[in-house]
């Protein structure tokens, strides 16, 4: 069974290599290389699989689950800049890829009953990037 939660945020990042030049930034990253920044209205998908308990009948609970995801992630970054406001974002590329990943690693080990699936992120109506560990 999957049990999936949806979550909304707005943040602001910066896709920069400090390693490379502007010209390479630009050239790569193109307007997502704005020096001030730029922004999304992100959906978040965490999706939980496991066996129906059937004391409870849940895989887990989805109260649970939305105070994980907002507790560990979205208090964190909703209406943050990712490059500098975000802990667990210090040091790394604030793409899409890179996104979905860190969030993993803020809550894998948070989960208390069955396990994490999936962590979908979508970037815009027409992007989405799912990272499963």
């Amino acid at each position: 069974m999957l049990v999936t939660r949806r979550e909304t945020f707005s943040a602001s990042h910066r896709l920069h290599n400090e390693s490379w030049s502007d010209e390479k930034n630009n050239e790569i990253f193109g307007k997502c290389n704005n020096p001030h920044g730029h922004g999304h209205n992100y959906i978040l998908e965490v999706t939980v699989a496991g066996e129906i308990d059937p004391d409870t009948g849940y895989v887990i609970d989805t109260k649970m689950l939305k105070w994980i995801i907002r507790k560990y992630i979205i208090e964190k970054v909703d209406h943050k800049h990712l490059n500098f406001d975000v802990d667990f974002m210090q040091g790394v590329i604030p793409t899409a890829e890179n996104i979905a990943v860190a969030f993993w690693n803020q809550i894998a080990d948070k989960i208390p009953t069955g396990k994490l699936y999936s962590v979908k992120l979508y970037e815009t109506e027409n992007n989405y990037f799912e990272y499963k560990g």
